[in-house]
Formats: C-alpha cells, structure tokens, sequence
C-alpha cells in the first residue's frame, strides 16, 4: 500500500537515514569494505567501469558500494561523477594486437598462432551452487603457479590475420587522414551516426539489453550467422603524446576485452562473396557484453553492406537511442516522481469525455468479458 508522505525536506532527509540504515543491513556481519568489492566482485566492477565510461576500479567499487549493489544505479553514480572531472587531453589508441594476454581464444580455428589460452572463465564449470563457499574465512593458501609470471608470451597475432591472407575477410580501413571520430563524452548522440560512434555508445550500453539484441540477431531478427573468431582478455599499455617531449610515453596500462565476431556475406553487387566483422570492446573482463556488442556493430552495418533493413536490430536510431541505462532509467524511474497536477488534468478529461459520451459518474468502465 502507498502512503502519500508529508512533511517535504524532512520527510526526504529521513529515507536518506533509511537509505542508510537498509545498505548497512544486520550491524552484527561485518561492513562489505571497498576493497573486498574490488578485489573479489571483479567482473561487477568490470561492467559499471564499462558502462559509467570511467575506468577506476575503486571507484567503481565505491559506486557498487554505495548503490547496495545495484548496478544499474552505480553505473549512474559514476556517470555523474565523470562529468565533474577536467579533461586534458587524448590517449593516443590502444594497440590490442600488443595485449598482454590472460585469456584467449578462437571458435573459427583450432590450431592458431600463440595457441588457445583459457584462463579463468565459467565456460567450463557445472553451474551448480557451491556450498563451501558459505562457510566462514577462506583458505589464505597460494595456489601453485602454473607459469613463471615474468615469462615472455608467445607472439598472438590476430585470428583474422588467417583469413586476411586469403582475401576471404573484409579489410578494416584506419580512419582517413585529418578526420576525427566522434566523441560522445562530448557531443550529444545525433543521426546519422557513424561507426565510431555507434561503437562508443555500445561500449558504454546496457549488457542486459544489448545481450538481449544480440541474441535476437541469432534467432534471424537479422542476416546474420556469426562464429566468434577471437576473444582477448588482457592488459594493454596506454600512451599519451606529451607537448614537452614531443612523443608518446606510457601512462599506465588498463585491462580489456575484446571480440571480433566474423559473420557469412552473400556479397552485393559491389562486393563479392566474404566473411565480414562486427567488433566489441569493453573495460575489465566483459566477454558477454563484447560478443553482444560485436553481434550489434555487425548487425548495425546492414546498410553500409546492402543488406535489407527488416529488423530493429538492423535500425541505428532505435539501437542507440535505447541502449544506455542511465538514460533509460532516469526516464523510467522518473514517473515515481509527483504528476498530481498532470493526472489532474488528465482525469478531468476524461469525466468530461464519459460525460459526453452519456456515461453517468457512477458507471464503472467494462472491459474484457463481462462478470
């Protein structure tokens, strides 16, 4: 039951206490510190890094924190504190040919160069609950390692690079001399949006829904039958040109996920008969959101192509237009606010309408089969 609450600033600043008071829950378990967050809640930390456009890892675990978990809500609070901050300047681009990789692996090839390398994934567990982990403390134990940490990697040329030498592949073209992306950070979404706009809004969009269009793509809600042709988790070096030194010096490294979809192409009457790409990339360990991107970036190409647009996945304004959460939840959650004068005026509408229909005050509207 709803109860209307009166008493304005007061009444606001008591949920803040309650607010409180719910996030803390039973004061006798000890407090969910950030730290622990970050360390162990990983791949939540990974997403609204991603979908918050801001990568910092405590950051991102205060927002988890502060949001009991929500994670639509951290990925708002981050988002808002993004705006606060100055930019200064651009990275020059991630070179993920160079990543230093955790995982890798191909579902177009067996044999690839550098070899397939599973890492840590839920690909290969039971999906059953695992009960030990609820009993109390943890085994502090290392782990014997597997590899010498300091062991040079074995070069991991792209998979596509197979294709590539064949011709059977189209060629991704580097953006033209003097021509800048777009930059969403900075300028508001509008159409026609390019490709490199279209895949800044899907980095930063919501897993859930752009899971949801990618797995629509599958079930022919587009012309597409995609074989993931190389998924990459690792860390990469991010370098910045500094005017002081007049060249680019590392700043730190970051980690990313990276897919690269390859998808059947009949051909068109300008090109002939390949495979094509749909690309993902996200901050963290994303592997779901970046196969669910790629699948939309190709999905989202059909024009550029010559394919026929039949299916929403297939429209751009739509696609874009109602991938970000923040937005999306902002304007859902929005109609819990006051509308008593809106719902006024709709109501009184709607007595004056029955009235000239003939309906009496008391008449109760009929619908569906009558009692």
């Amino acid at each position: 039951m709803y109860v209307a609450v009166k008493g304005g600033e007061r009444a606001i600043e008591a949920s803040w206490r309650l607010l409180d008071k719910a996030r803390r829950g039973d004061t006798n378990v000890p407090e969910l510190s950030v730290a622990q967050i970050r360390e162990q809640m990983r791949l939540a930390v990974a997403r609204v890094m991603a979908e918050g456009s801001v990568y910092d890892e405590e950051l991102a675990a205060l927002a988890i924190k502060q949001a009991a978990g929500d994670l639509v809500e951290a990925i708002f609070l981050l988002r808002a504190y993004r705006t606060t901050l100055p930019r200064f300047g651009y990275t020059v681009p991630v070179d993920t040919g160079h990543m230093d990789v955790e995982r890798r692996i191909s579902a177009t090839f067996k044999d690839v160069p550098g070899g397939q390398v599973l890492g840590a994934t839920y690909d290969y567990t039971q999906r059953l609950l695992d009960f030990t982990l609820l009993a109390q403390g943890d085994d502090d134990s290392d782990p014997e390692p597997t590899s010498q940490p300091n062991a040079p990697q074995e070069a991991m040329p792209r998979v596509v690079t197979l294709l590539n030498s064949e011709g059977l592949i189209e060629q991704e073209t580097v953006t033209g001399e003097g021509i800048e992306p777009g930059d969403l950070s900075r300028e508001p979404l509008s159409f026609p949006a390019d490709r490199s706009v279209r895949l800044q809004n899907l980095a930063r969009g919501d897993e859930g829904f752009l899971l949801a269009m990618g797995y629509a793509t599958q079930r022919g809600y587009a012309h597409s039958h995609p074989f993931a042709g190389e998924i990459r988790f690792g860390a990469v070096a991010v370098e910045m040109v500094l005017d002081e030194l007049g060249e680019a010096v590392e700043i730190g490294e970051i980690e990313l996920t990276e897919c690269q979809m390859i998808n059947q192409f009949a051909g068109s009457k300008d090109m002939p008969p390949a495979f094509t790409q749909g690309y993902g990339l996200t901050f963290g360990h994303g592997e779901r959101k970046a196969m669910a991107m790629a699948l939309v970036d190709r999905a989202l190409r059909a024009e550029e192509l010559g394919e026929t647009l039949a299916s929403p996945t297939q429209d751009i304004e739509f696609m874009l237009s109602h991938s970000d959460n923040v937005e999306a939840s902002g304007f859902v959650q929005h109609l819990k606010l006051p509308h008593y004068v809106d719902f006024q005026a709709e109501l009184e509408l709607v007595r004056r309408l029955r009235a000239q229909h003939g309906e009496q005050p008391g008449d109760e509207l009929q619908t569906g089969e009558a009692a």
